[in-house]
């Protein structure tokens, strides 16, 4: 999501003076430690940083404390952003509360809180979703990983039916779309977009006047809780953010593939591979329960992005594998293989899995345009989040896993699990078989 001036003058933000004024507390990052690894050098520390979405940042009138609405279903305030210019002009961002927002960062970890308690006590949803800055906390950190892979460890033992926890890639514009109209850009975490292309308030940063969607390919590495688990690579037509309009372009059929090429062990058949393993107490007479991967501590989660060697121009070097490996416990496990006889044998993501699977995905370009999109570059966002509407019915229930069709009903979520909670730790990526080994790689 997006928008435009942050408190203070373009020329100073561009000389590195992002605070904001007046309302709020100034813009802090929470740092958050990643890693870049070659197979000869090991793995480099890199002191980066995370930024909560703009819909996170109170955008005020620029000389008063009137909001200019866009953020949180409210519209935009009529007399403030009667247009891109004005709202521009009228409007700026003050800096985000992280801890009230749910976001906590402890070095190389971040965990996400779906729920934060108020002074009452009761629990509210904040559900943040942040982004990976770089070095310097300016722009977001751009990820190249065609011929490549990012591992990272996670902890989804606070996630029940119902929850998302995500990790996954978007090809966001690296400086957040900052500009004349949007001097805020990714330091207050400007120009998101994804591949449902969602009418957001602001496309980056500028305000959304004409109810546009913001498209743009996606990358999910994780969508997970502790019963189910997917990763889904979706295709766009057009590179970069592309603003769609009406519902030949926005819509499911559109200028993006919306559910995407994935793979979900239950659902392709694989019941026993992962989820929480149980140990029932001595003559009790229950039977225990194990998983491969034993969502009940945390585990190593590794991506390939695997390019063809065929010697053809139209075909070398093209992206035609997405593989998956975990560690656990100081063991590499491959991925759960397909069981479902109606799907083509295999464990990744692959042309033929792809043509069984989504054949719109395939139509817009399948595996080829999603590796395009990884070569030009890709931001890293983080979330935790639940669904009114569908109960996260397509990841962990029906045929996609154990829960029932009621159990992520965010009511009861919220009920039953208000600490609900995500942790990603160890972010690191680079060369293939750079960045895991029997659990880390060695860093330098």
């Amino acid at each position: 999501m997006m928008l435009l001036r942050a408190a203070g003058a373009l020329g100073l933000l561009l000389a590195g003076r992002a605070e904001a004024q007046g309302v709020g507390n100034p813009e802090t990052h929470p740092k958050l430690a990643t890693e870049k690894c070659t197979v000869a050098g090991g793995c480099v520390r890199q002191d980066t940083s995370v930024v909560l979405d703009a819909s996170f940042h109170a955008l005020r009138e620029a000389n008063g404390t009137a909001l200019c609405g866009g953020y949180g279903g409210a519209a935009l305030n009529k007399e403030l952003c009667p247009d891109q210019e004005a709202c521009a002009r009228n409007c700026v961002f003050d800096g985000a509360d992280y801890e009230g927002s749910g976001v906590m960062t402890d070095d190389d970890s971040i965990t996400l809180h779906m729920y934060m308690r108020g002074e009452d006590g009761e629990a509210r949803p904040v559900s943040p979703r942040v982004y990976l800055l770089d070095a310097e906390g300016g722009d977001y950190e751009v990820l190249y990983l065609k011929h490549g892979e990012i591992s990272f460890d996670v902890d989804v033992s606070g996630l029940g039916c119902g929850m998302n926890g995500a990790l996954y890639l978007a090809e966001m514009n690296s400086t957040g779309a900052r500009g004349a109209l949007n001097p805020a850009g990714a330091r207050y975490g400007t120009g998101y977009c994804d591949a449902q292309c969602p009418p957001l308030p602001f496309i980056d940063g500028v305000a959304n006047i004409d109810s546009r969607g913001a498209c743009c390919n996606e990358m999910d590495l994780w969508e997970a809780n502790s019963l189910s688990s997917t990763f889904t690579a979706h295709a766009c037509s057009h590179p970069g953010v592309y603003q769609c309009t009406g519902p030949d372009e926005c819509g499911s059929i559109g200028v993006c593939e919306k559910a995407g090429c994935s793979y979900n062990p239950w659902k392709l058949g694989n019941q026993t591979y992962y989820g929480p393993s149980t140990t029932p107490p001595e003559g009790s007479g229950e039977n225990a329960t194990r998983f491969t991967i034993d969502t009940t501590r945390p585990f190593t989660v590794t991506t390939q992005f695997l390019i063809s060697d065929n010697p053809s121009p139209v075909s070398n070097g093209t992206l035609n594998e997405v593989r998956r490996l975990y560690v656990q416990d100081g063991s590499v496990i491959e991925n759960a293989y397909v069981v479902d006889p109606y799907m083509p044998p295999g464990d990744s993501l692959r042309m033929s899995h792809c043509q069984a699977f989504a054949s719109t995905f395939e139509d817009l370009g399948g595996l080829a345009t999603a590796g395009r999109a990884l070569d030009r570059g890709m931001a890293l966002a983080f979330s935790i989040w639940n669904d009114d509407r569908q109960f996260m019915n397509w990841l962990d229930a029906g045929g996609a896993g154990p829960c029932s069709l009621e159990e992520g009903d965010p009511k009861l979520i919220r009920e039953k699990s208000p600490d609900t909670s995500v942790t990603f730790m160890n972010i690191r990526w680079g060369e293939i078989g750079s960045t895991y080994s029997n659990g880390t790689a060695p860093s330098t």
